[in-house]
C-alpha cells in the first residue's frame, strides 16, 4: 500500500496514519482501504467513478420501440432513438435480445 511520500506502508499503518491524522473524520476500516488500493493499481487514481447506471425506460415506449422494429427491422438505432425520444437504446435492446 503507497503511504505518504515514497516509503510502501502496509494497510494497518494507512489505517493508524489516518486516524492520527484525521481525528475528527470517521475511522476507515482495512475493507476500503483495499478497496481504494485496487482502483488505485485498476485506474491509476483513487477519486470517486460515477456508477453506471440503467436509463429508466417505460413500458409504453419499449412497446412502441418494438413495434417500430417489428415494422421495420433495418431501422438505424439513431433513427430509432429520434422517434421515440430515447437517448440511451442500448438498455432496451439489451431487455429483449
Amino acid at each position: 500500500m503507497i503511504g505518504y511520500g515514497d516509503r510502501a506502508r502496509i494497510q494497518c499503518e494507512v489505517v493508524r496514519l489516518f486516524r492520527e491524522t484525521h481525528p475528527d473524520l470517521p475511522p476507515l476500516n482495512q475493507g476500503t482501504i483495499s478497496k481504494i488500493e485496487a482502483q488505485y493499481r485498476e485506474m491509476g487514481h483513487a477519486r470517486k467513478v460515477p456508477s453506471k447506471r440503467q436509463a429508466v425506460v417505460d413500458d409504453d415506449t419499449k412497446l412502441n420501440l418494438l413495434l417500430a422494429l417489428e415494422e421495420n427491422p433495418i431501422t438505424p438505432a439513431r433513427q430509432l432513438a429520434r422517434d421515440t425520444c430515447l437517448t440511451c437504446l442500448v438498455s432496451v435492446y439489451s431487455c429483449y435480445s
